[in-house]
């Protein structure tokens, strides 16, 4: 039975770059998973600190080019009730930016760390499924589908909704759905983007138009289920057409490229992120709507996180490093996951003194700026806005 420092099954985005941070700390690493898909017509926006993160790896160079930047992010309130939110916009210069971050097609990132995976001389590739983790006090042993035994220090789960490594370690979770289907597509416009990705809050969900190299941009179009099947049957032409009406023609005339998904939206935390010998990343942790670009740039934090715990010295992997993972995620996965629960929620209720809030929130965003600027340093890098306003307090004072 071969043995490794470290299992990683699943090779999605998620899995992908955690296999290449843990190995590049020093760990080897198994990676068991089929061959990633390379038909996903999905695009991820990620942030700042996530392209640092990205960039310290020594990925971004290969990751650039197929890259769009983020530079402002406005909010427009495209409902039909009564109390109806101002516009509001955060521009990356405001926090001394070039931009918030890059929006990447799924695709291409895929392919970079694909070729990543296959140079990395501290990672063995298993193309298979998982047919059976077993993860005990003193190892992690995975069979797979084709027979092959392999055995870990330690486990990451980052295969999914349906977790095998999560099921297997004894850990349940909670989900949570929404009458609501995202249609992803992409499509080219006749007028420049300017790096300025533009989200509509409508009656059924966030309508987020996201630049990509060129005059193209993606789109994740939220609504109900059926008028979801809908608009994926409806021809090319017709599409576009409802694209540039939803976009109020901001881009001039609209062209959907071929390729339109659609995507149930539902919800799922587990009720831990780690267990002895086992951590859960991605969707196999958290999965929420694609609000505000945090899914994966939340999946890079988990990895960020075993980084730090599991390659900060050349020691053996502690039995209860999962449980320490628990701990150093729980609170940035919790509010990550509420608030864009609540969000979301908020945009579909009929109930005016909730419409009210949340007018009365994007009024109070769009009216002061330092408030502004404190948001768009959480949306970045989580924390660091928070942490920056005792020194600022104590600079008012000192004037």
């Amino acid at each position: 039975m071969d043995r490794f420092d470290i299992t990683v099954i699943g090779a999605g985005l998620a899995g992908n770059i955690a296999a290449i941070a843990l190995a590049r700390g020093g760990r080897k690493v198994a990676l068991v998973a089929p061959k990633s898909d390379t038909n996903d017509r999905r695009t991820t926006a990620l942030m700042e600190q996530s392209i640092r993160y990205i960039d310290r790896l020594g990925l971004w160079e290969a990751i650039r080019p197929s890259a769009a930047r983020l530079s402002t992010m406005q909010i427009i309130d495209g409902t039909k009730r009564l109390l109806r939110a101002p516009p509001v916009a955060f521009r990356s210069s405001e926090i001394n930016l070039e931009a918030f971050g890059y929006n990447i097609p799924n695709a291409a990132l895929l392919a970079v760390l694909d070729e990543a995976v296959a140079g990395e001389t501290n990672i063995a590739v298993f193309p298979s499924n998982a047919a059976a983790v077993e993860v005990r006090d003193d190892v992690v042993a995975v069979t797979l589908a084709d027979g092959t035994s392999i055995a870990a220090d330690f486990v990451v789960g980052a295969d999914g909704r349906r977790s095998r490594t999560r099921e297997s370690a004894g850990v349940g979770i909670h989900t949570w759905s929404y009458p609501q289907t995202a249609v992803v597509l992409n499509f080219g416009h006749s007028l420049p983007h300017r790096n300025v990705s533009t989200e509509f809050h409508t009656d059924h969900g966030p309508c987020t138009q996201v630049p990509l190299p060129g005059d193209r941009s993606s789109l994740v179009w939220v609504v109900e289920p059926a008028e979801a099947e809908r608009l994926v049957s409806l021809p090319l032409d017709q599409l576009s057409r409802l694209v540039e009406e939803r976009l109020a023609s901001l881009l001039g005339k609209v062209c959907v490229e071929d390729g339109v998904q659609s995507w149930p939206l539902s919800g799922l935390t587990a009720k831990r992120y780690g267990k002895g010998r086992a951590a859960f990343i991605g969707e196999a942790a958290h999965a929420f709507p694609p609000i505000g670009a945090q899914g994966l740039n939340l999946s890079l934090r988990d990895v960020m996180a075993l980084e730090d715990l599991l390659c900060r010295s050349e020691k053996p992997i502690d039995a209860y490093a999962g449980d320490a993972f628990d701990r150093k995620r729980r609170a940035d996965v919790w509010s990550r996951t509420a608030s864009v629960d609540l969000l979301n929620r908020s945009l579909l209720s009929p109930f005016l003194p909730v419409q009210m809030v949340r007018a009365a929130g994007l009024h109070v965003l769009a009216s002061i700026p330092p408030l502004r600027h404190l948001v768009m340093q959480e949306g970045v890098a989580p924390g660091f806005g928070l942490s920056g306003i005792p020194s600022r307090l104590r600079e008012k004072i000192r004037r």
